[in-house]
C-alpha cells in the first residue's frame, strides 16, 4: 500500500460515459449555483485490498461517486491476483490470454515503465513477492538458493504483447505478473476522469493512501497534503500545497515484518530479490498522471538516493519528487520548493541544464 496522509486544513486514462446530464455554468442562477457547488458526496469502501475514500463537490456529486465506486470494483475484478477468475490470475495460470482494454493497457504501461526505469519497475515481480509471503501475509525470509532460483522468472522482457488482438504471452514457465505497482494510480486517474465527466470541479480521491486531487478546495485554495514521517505515525515530513495532481508515496515502513531482529519490507529490488536497501526510507511522486506517480514512487525507491535524483534531473516526464533518506534528510525537486514546508534538513535539486 502506498501511503500519503491527506490533511485538510480548516477541516493515460480511458474515457467513460458521462453523467446523465450536461452540467455547464449558468451565471443567471448564481444563488442556486453556489448551493450546488457547496454540496458534496463522500464514499468509504474496501477494494483492491485497501480502504478507499472518495469525495466529490458539486451538483452531480452523488452520481459521480456512485460511478467511481462501480469503476473501482470493476477494475478490482479484472486485476486482483487474489481472485482466481480475474484476468491477471488467468493470464498467470495459462501464460497466454486475450485481455480487456483496461488490463491490456496496464500491461503496455508496465512494460513502458520497465524500460523507462531500466528494470527498477518490473511487473513480473510476483513470484518473488510470493516467496517472501507478501501476497498472502505468510511472511518468511527465503533462503539464498530459493531467491536465486526464483529470480530467473523476474524478467518483464519476456512478456510479449499483440496490439491487434490485445493478447499477452508470458514467455517463460513460472512467470507471473502483478500490476499492483501501478493499479491504484491508474484507478485514481480514471476516477478523476469520471468526476470531470459528471461536471465535478473539486474533489479528492484517497485509495489506501494514494491521493489524487481534482481542482482546488471549495474556497479556491490549494489542498494541504501531509507527507507521512516513516518514523512516526503522529508526525509529517512536511506539508505540501497541491491541486489537480496525484501525490503518491512508497516506503518500506508501509508493509513489513520482523524476523530475528531484522525488519524486511515489501519493496523488492528485482535485480537482487531482496528488499531494496539503497539509502531511502520513502519516495513521494507528484504528477497529474496517477499511473506514472504510482510506478515511479516504487521505482525511485528501488534506485536509491543518488540514482533517484539523477533520474529526475534527466527525465523528460512531468513529475516532482520528495525523497526522505535513511539519515533523516529531505530532498525535493525545485518545482515544488515554494509549496512544501518542513522542519527537516532540506535540499532542493534542479534539472540538468
Amino acid at each position: 500500500m502506498k501511503k500519503v496522509l491527506l490533511f485538510i486544513m480548516a477541516f493515460s486514462v480511458l474515457l467513460f460515459t458521462g453523467c446523465s446530464e450536461n452540467y455547464g455554468e449558468n451565471t443567471s442562477e448564481t444563488t442556486s449555483q453556489q448551493s450546488e457547488e457547496l454540496s458534496d458526496a463522500t464514499r468509504d469502501f474496501f477494494a483492491m485490498d485497501t480502504y478507499m475514500n472518495l469525495t466529490a463537490y458539486g451538483k452531480n456529486a452523488d452520481e459521480a461517486v456512485d460511478q467511481a465506486q462501480k469503476r473501482v470494483e470493476e477494475l478490482d475484478k479484472l486485476l486482483s491476483t487474489g481472485e482466481k477468475n480475474s484476468e491477471v490470475s488467468l493470464l498467470n495460470k495459462n501464460r497466454k490470454a486475450k485481455l480487456s482494454e483496461e488490463t491490456f493497457s496496464l500491461t503496455e504501461q508496465s512494460l513502458y515503465f520497465y524500460k523507462l526505469t531500466d528494470k527498477a519497475f518490473d511487473p513480473a515481480i510476483y513470484p518473488i513477492m510470493k516467496l517472501w509471503g507478501f501476497t498472502d501475509h505468510n511472511y518468511k525470509v527465503p533462503d539464498t538458493n530459493s531467491i536465486k532460483s526464483t529470480l530467473k522468472y523476474i524478467d518483464a522482457s519476456k512478456i510479449s504483447i499483440d496490439k491487434k488482438t490485445s493478447t499477452v504471452i508470458l514467455d517463460g514457465e513460472g512467470m507471473e505478473v502483478d500490476f499492483g505497482g501501478i493499479a491504484k494510480g491508474y484507478t485514481s486517474s480514471q476516477i478523476i476522469e469520471i468526476f470531470k465527466s459528471c461536471g465535478i470541479k473539486s474533489g479528492k480521491v484517497n485509495l489506501g493512501g494514494n491521493v489524487h486531487l481534482l481542482g482546488k478546495k471549495q474556497d479556491g485554495s490549494d489542498w494541504s497534503i501531509g507527507i507521512q514521517n516513516p518514523n512516526s505515525t503522529d508526525d509529517f515530513l512536511g506539508i505540501l500545497k497541491a491541486s489537480d495532481t496525484a501525490v503518491i508515496t512508497s516506503g518500506g515502513y508501509e508493509r513489513n515484518f520482523e524476523e530475528n531482529g531484522t525488519v524486511y519490507h515489501h519493496i523488492i529490488d528485482p535485480s537482487t530479490g531482496y528488499p531494496a536497501n539503497n539509502g531511502l526510507t520513502s519516495v513521494t511522486i507528484i504528477s497529474q498522471n496517477g499511473t506514472l506517480a504510482d510506478a515511479l514512487s516504487t521505482s525511485l525507491f528501488v534506485m536509491g538516493t543518488e540514482k533517484a535524483q539523477d533520474f529526475w534531473k534527466n527525465s523528460k516526464e512531468d513529475f516532482e519528487i520528495i525523497l526522505y533518506t535513511d539519515d533523516d534528510k529531505v530532498i525535493i525537486s525545485k518545482g515544488i520548493a515554494d509549496k512544501f514546508t518542513t522542519s527537516f534538513d532540506l535540499t532542493v535539486i534542479d534539472k540538468v541544464n
